[in-house]
């Protein structure tokens, strides 16, 4: 009778001590936010092998989407260690990069698109570590692009030179934590100012009053179809704009030196900012919408690029010290969310992505299909494993593993 007792009492206390276990582990499925990110990184690399052809391209492209996985790779690199991942980065900038420096794969820096910027972030590290001279002048060609690019009177960049007097949210982080770094890094203050004054001039320029996000877009000259006859703003608050600006504002501050003269405004922004996407987070999923300022509205949905982009963000920012203890249980929230409304596994052992806004814009070659309008952001494509919902996940593991670490 007593080994019979005995026994149920140590089941009991393994029981016990497996369920305190599994529990405690249950914020993120059971796997920690490290792990998923390398599930992602090894699923994204299994799909498509050479970086070169991410986002579903038939030719090797300099483009920001290709940029925006490999600089999480090269983060996921940083934490871990493992060489892949460090690899997947430099083949892209070795079959992008020619012996002379010059940017492969479209690259023109006459035409002046913030969007060419953003794959020269991985470049910082790749030049670093390799001392390889060739990456130093593609970098040279980035800033010089920047240097001449055209502005606005009160000097904002236009996101591209076909679009002119139009500042993106979009485009702040396509740029400007290049700019920041390679000011940084090179000795070159003006380069960091820039950045910081873009991200005053489109906080000032998109900020919507009534819920405290920002407009995609805005026209100086209030003239284009999309733009308000009063503000110059666009229509609608879309949710991976909002991402691509809370990204790119705790990435600029990366580089701002703790005396330069406007790095507390810009944290004031990051938590104005922050503080209304806080408020816009669905709270049954954790998740946020496609068009942010009409939630629930017939036909709007969930969207996991916005949502990957948030959690990085509020992670980062937490664990900078930019702001409290409710980003980081939102950030928390939003990855469980991410998890649960998004993610699904495969049947050859990898994970996918959902949900994802394929593209979206302002105007451009069929400006009557890119009006600005709820309808116009509902009407995109919606695939699985877009590249801008791949590299936040994968920097938003990164992020909040950080965190758990220092615990």
């Amino acid at each position: 009778m007593k080994k019979i007792k005995y026994c149920f009492l140590s089941f009991l206390v393994c029981h016990l001590a497996s369920f305190g276990q599994s529990k405690s582990k249950s914020d993120f499925e059971g796997i920690s936010p490290i792990e998923w990110s390398r599930k992602m990184a090894d699923s994204d690399q299994k799909r498509v092998p050479n970086p070169v052809f991410l986002d579903g391209v038939k030719f090797p492209k300099w483009n920001y989407t290709n940029g925006l996985v490999t600089l999480a790779n090269q983060k996921l690199y940083d934490y871990t260690k493992e060489q892949k991942y460090w690899d997947y980065g430099l083949t892209y900038a070795d079959q992008l990069i020619d012996k002379e420096g010059k940017i492969l794969g479209g690259y023109e820096l006459e035409k002046y698109s913030l969007d060419l910027i953003n794959s020269g972030k991985i470049l910082f590290e790749i030049y670093k570590k390799t001392g390889e001279e060739r990456y130093k002048k593609a970098m040279d060609t980035l800033h010089k692009q920047l240097e001449g690019h055209p502005r606005n009177s009160d000097g904002g960049y236009w996101h591209k030179k076909s679009y002119p007097w139009q500042m993106w949210l979009d485009g702040v982080y396509m740029a400007d934590p290049f700019s920041a770094e390679y000011g940084a890094v090179f000795n070159v203050p003006k380069a960091v100012d820039d950045a910081v004054l873009q991200a005053e001039l489109i906080q000032k320029h998109t900020f919507d009053p009534k819920t405290g996000l920002n407009f995609h877009g805005y026209d100086e000259k209030k003239a284009q179809f999309w733009a308000n006859k009063e503000t110059g703003r666009s229509s609608h608050v879309w949710g991976r704009a909002q991402g691509w600006y809370c990204m790119a504002l705790v990435d600029i501050l990366d580089f701002v030196p703790k005396d330069h003269p406007k790095r507390k405004e810009l944290i004031k922004i990051v938590q104005k900012v922050f503080k209304a996407v806080l408020r816009a987070q669905e709270k049954h999923s954790g998740v946020w919408w496609q068009v942010m300022d009409q939630p629930e509205r017939k036909g709007n949905y969930l969207e996991s690029t916005c949502s990957t982009m948030f959690v990085y963000s509020f992670a980062k920012a937490y664990r900078n010290g930019y702001v409290g203890k409710a980003y980081l249980k939102a950030a928390k929230v939003g990855f469980n969310g991410v998890l649960k409304q998004f993610i699904k596994e495969n049947p050859d052992g990898t994970i996918s992505i959902t949900k994802c806004c394929a593209v979206a814009g302002l105007g451009g070659r069929n400006p009557q299909d890119r009006d600005g309008s709820f309808e116009y952001y509902l009407s995109e494509p919606i695939r699985d494993d877009d590249a801008k919902a791949v590299g936040p996940f994968i920097m938003a593991g990164i992020e909040l593993q950080k965190i758990l670490d220092k615990k």
